[in-house]
C-alpha cells in the first residue's frame, strides 16, 4: 500500500506533463483499436464462412455469368447435398450512399444452405409465395426503419429500371458474426424481365452456392465440378466459400497491409514520447533517488518506482483509452453502415490495446530505470534538479 500511494503521488507530481502523457496514449491506444477493428472487420465475412458451402463462379471471372443448366449437373456429383444460385443486382435505394449488397437467388433452396438466416416459418412461406417478395437482414432493416410489408423501390444499375420489392421477412443472424445487412429476392423475377427484353442473358446465374456433406473432402468434389465442365464454352472455378471470400479481400490487400503498419507506428510513437518523460522524470529525481540508496534503500527499490510508475500512466491511459474506443467504434460502425457490417470492437482487439499499453509501460521505463539504478551516491547527491 506504502509503494502504489508513493507511485500515485509520483505520478502526479507534475499534473500537466502526466496529463498531456495520457493524453497522447489516449489518444495512441484509442487509434491503434480503431484501426485493429477495421482490418477485423474486413475479415468478417471469411470468419464467417461455411465449411460445407462452396462457390462455383466463371473460371473467367465473376462478372462472366454460368447457364442455368449446370445446376442439375452439379446436384448430380457424388459429394454435393445441395444446390442454389444467385445474382448480384446491386441497386440503388434512394442515393447512392445507401449502399448495401442485393441478391437474385432461388428462395427455397438458397434458405435451405443458409440456415444462420433465421425466419419464421411463415416469414418464409410468404416469401416463398411472392414473386415480387424480398427478405432483409435485421440490422437493415433497423437503419431504413423498414417494417414487414413495406415496399422498398430499388433503382437497377445492372438490371435497368425501378424494381419495388415487398418486404416478406426479417432475419436474425444464429451468430453475432452473420450479415443482417442484405436484401435477398427472387431470382425468377428478374429472369423473366431478361428473358422479354434481352433473352440472351436470361437463364443465366452469376455463381452456384453448392452444399457438401464432408467439409475435408471440399478440394476433391470442387475438383469433381470442374472437371464435369472442363473445355465447355463455360467453364467453373469452384472453391469453398472462405477461399471465395479472400479473394475479395485480397483485392485490398496492400490497404490492410498498410492500416496494420500505421497501427503498430502509432505505438512505437506514443513509445518514444513515454520514454521521454520517464527520462525527464528520472533526471528531475537524481538526488531523490541518491538519498535513497544512501538512507539503505536497494537499487531494486529505485528500479520498482521507475516501473511502477511508467506502467501506471500508461496503463491507465490504455483502460481510458479503450474505453473511449467503443463509444467511437460505435459511432464509425453507424457511419459506414453496409460497407462494414459487422463493425464491433472484439475482445482480443481489446487484449491487444492492454497489451501495447503495458509493453509502453515496460519499454519506456527500462532505461531510466537502469541508469539510475547504477547511479554514484555523491555524484547524485551533488546534482541540482
Amino acid at each position: 500500500m506504502f509503494l502504489f500511494k508513493l507511485l500515485l503521488k509520483n505520478a502526479f507530481r507534475h499534473k500537466l506533463r502526466t496529463g498531456l502523457t495520457m493524453v497522447g496514449l489516449v489518444v495512441a491506444i484509442c487509434a491503434f483499436g480503431l484501426l485493429r477493428t477495421i482490418v477485423s472487420a474486413w475479415y468478417a465475412g471469411v470468419e464467417s464462412s461455411s465449411s460445407t458451402r462452396l462457390v462455383t463462379r466463371s473460371a473467367v471471372s465473376l462478372t462472366f455469368s454460368l447457364p442455368l443448366s449446370y445446376a442439375g449437373r452439379i446436384k448430380a456429383i457424388d459429394g454435393v447435398t445441395g444446390i442454389s444460385w444467385s445474382n448480384w443486382f446491386g441497386g440503388i435505394y434512394q442515393e447512392p450512399r445507401n449502399f448495401f449488397p442485393q441478391f437474385a437467388v432461388d428462395p427455397q433452396s438458397y434458405l435451405a444452405l443458409y440456415p444462420e438466416y433465421q425466419l419464421t416459418d411463415e416469414e418464409k412461406l410468404a416469401f416463398y409465395r411472392d414473386r415480387k417478395g424480398c427478405v432483409v437482414g435485421k440490422k437493415l432493416a433497423d437503419k431504413f426503419g423498414w417494417k414487414l410489408g413495406d415496399v422498398v423501390p430499388i433503382k437497377g444499375t445492372i438490371y435497368p429500371g425501378t424494381w419495388n420489392f415487398t418486404i416478406r421477412g426479417i432475419w436474425t443472424g444464429a451468430e453475432a458474426s452473420t450479415d443482417e445487412n442484405q436484401l435477398l429476392f427472387h431470382w425468377a423475377y428478374i429472369n423473366e424481365s431478361l428473358r422479354k427484353r434481352l433473352g440472351n442473358r436470361a437463364d443465366t446465374v452469376g455463381v452456384y452456392i453448392v452444399g457438401i456433406n464432408e467439409p475435408n473432402n471440399a478440394a476433391l468434389i470442387s475438383q469433381r465440378v470442374d472437371t464435369a465442365f472442363k473445355n465447355s464454352l463455360a467453364e467453373t472455378l469452384t472453391e469453398t466459400e472462405k477461399a471465395f471470400q479472400l479473394g475479395f479481400v485480397s483485392m485490398s490487400e496492400a490497404i490492410l497491409v498498410a492500416i496494420q503498419a500505421v497501427s503498430f507506428i502509432i505505438v512505437i510513437i506514443i513509445m518514444a514520447v513515454m520514454a521521454n518523460t520517464m527520462t525527464m522524470t528520472a533526471r528531475e529525481r537524481l538526488a531523490e533517488y541518491a538519498t535513497l540508496k544512501a538512507l539503505g534503500f536497494p537499487p531494486e527499490f529505485v528500479v520498482k518506482l521507475l516501473f511502477g510508475e511508467s506502467l501506471f500512466i500508461a496503463l491507465l491511459g490504455g483502460l481510458l483509452g479503450l474505453l473511449l474506443t467503443l463509444p467511437l467504434a460505435s459511432g464509425f460502425g453507424a457511419a459506414v453502415g453496409s460497407l462494414l457490417p459487422r463493425f464491433h470492437v472484439s475482445a482480443g482487439t481489446m487484449a491487444l490495446q492492454m497489451g501495447a499499453a503495458l509493453i509502453v509501460g515496460l519499454v519506456a521505463a527500462a532505461w531510466p530505470a537502469w541508469k539510475m539504478s547504477r547511479i554514484d551516491i555523491v555524484q547524485g547527491l551533488r546534482h541540482v534538479a
